[in-house]
């Protein structure tokens, strides 16, 4: 049950979380003042706000493996330490070059999730993980919170000011953190077990699936999260304040619903959660995938001109459902995880973590040199959709496709799906 010291660390981790997410977001809203004033490309808006992402996915499976050794706490309240000086002096960087190798520093408050996820399943049974666990993942609403405190920041004392307000709620956040959460000897991994038994994991093609269906749902929300602003001004031409706001109408749903994605998972399964979110990601991103069109037709009466293409209150709405369903998603693949390596939470979890981060690193970048090739912004959402379309493709045939093989050929047994509930 989610009580006592269980209860306070939940809350404590989870809201260190919110912070960490925060910062990781932060150049999603202060890009596009720096982009401006330094006359940067798309490709190039693409590398700087996704270069925190870089280091905050690289790092997520060393940080799992130390929080299986040393303890959650310990790494936790460490991590976000040492990210307050980089963040601060972001406010002072004037080159490109400088925003860069910054970024990649301040992007280690990324990793915090692969840290706390493990930290948090620990402290409850497996009846209640999954639910424990969308409540700790709630914190990537911290995407949200940039998109609501950011702006405002940048309106009212410039953008050089929001770096600085978050690098004084970091260190007062680490110190909160170690004030609330608490330390469990038992849920160490013994040092007995070796690194190279931690990492044999990565010859399971189990948790290679895993790594596909995130990169969608947590590499693809990341990316989203940092695109959307901008692609609010450049495609509808919204201010930013207004941009920052409407973008939030996906982040802030993909953030908060975990908790609810959790409980979903415990109730009905991962694997059938996992199902229909790849289902709902890929008809919204059919749909978004369409680009501003005029057709013009002739008819006997003459030409006929007409416009293909979505307004920013339908667009907003897709969003939003593409939001959700994420949330959804990101709280089933790690249901996955807890149920079937119980023991090796924080590995497998670092791995997953890394390669969904990855892609929240990489997809940006592909988002601006897509736009700066084809001229399509809706291109991004075409990205996504065979990216999606590949998750699909790959759980039917190694999960639902073999179940029903299995079940064929010997009936009323079925195959053990990880995660699934008939």
């Amino acid at each position: 049950m989610i009580s006592g010291k269980s209860g306070s660390l939940l809350v404590a981790s989870t809201v260190a979380f919110t912070v960490c997410f925060a910062v990781w977001m932060m150049f999603a809203v202060i890009g596009i003042p720096i982009k401006a004033s330094l006359q940067l490309n798309e490709t190039q808006f693409g590398l700087l706000v996704a270069t925190p992402v870089l280091t905050g996915s690289l790092i997520r499976l060393p940080l799992g493996m130390w929080t299986d050794r040393f303890g959650g706490r310990i790494v936790f309240f460490l991590l976000m330490l040492s990210t307050v000086v980089p963040i601060y002096l972001i406010s002072r960087a004037t080159g490109f070059w400088q925003f860069l190798v910054l970024g990649l520093f301040v992007g280690l408050a990324g990793g915090s999730f692969s840290v706390g996820i493990a930290y948090v399943a620990r402290w409850f049974d497996r009846e209640h993980q999954g639910f424990a666990m969308g409540i700790f993942g709630a914190g990537n609403s911290g995407a949200a919170v940039t998109k609501f405190v950011a702006p405002a920041l940048v309106a009212v004392y410039g953008w050089t000011m929001v770096p600085k307000v978050y690098a004084v709620a970091m260190l007062v956040t680490a110190a909160l953190f170690w004030l609330f959460s608490h330390t469990n000897p038992s849920h160490r991994v013994s040092f007995e077990v070796s690194v190279t038994d931690q990492l044999r994991a990565l010859k399971d093609p189990k948790v290679w699936r895993l790594c596909q269906y995130y990169s969608i749902v947590f590499g693809g929300y990341v990316a989203l999260s940092l695109w959307m602003t901008k692609y609010y001004v450049s495609e509808y031409g919204f201010d930013l304040r207004m941009a920052a706001l409407l973008a939030a109408c996906f982040s802030l749903p993909g953030g908060v619903l975990r908790a609810v994605g959790g409980w979903f998972s415990d109730r009905f399964g991962a694997h059938k959660v996992t199902w229909w979110v790849l289902w709902i990601s890929w008809i919204c991103l059919f749909l978004l995938s369409y680009p501003q069109t005029d057709m013009t037709i002739k008819t006997v009466n003459g030409a006929f001109t007409l416009h293909v293409g979505l307004g920013p209150w339908a667009f907003t709405a897709l969003l939003f459902a593409m939001g959700v369903a994420f949330a959804f998603g990101k709280a089933s693949v790690f249901k996955y995880i807890s149920e079937d390596y119980p023991s090796n939470i924080g590995v497998i979890s670092g791995i997953v973590g890394l390669v969904g981060g990855l892609g929240g690193f990489i997809l940006p970048i592909l988002f601006g040199a897509l736009v700066d090739v084809t001229g399509i912004r809706s291109s991004a959402f075409m990205l996504l959709y065979g990216v999606v379309s590949v998750s699909l493709v790959w759980m039917y045939w190694s999960e639902i496709r073999t179940s029903e093989f299995i079940e064929s050929s010997h009936p009323g047994r079925g195959l053990h799906v990880p995660g699934y509930r008939g």
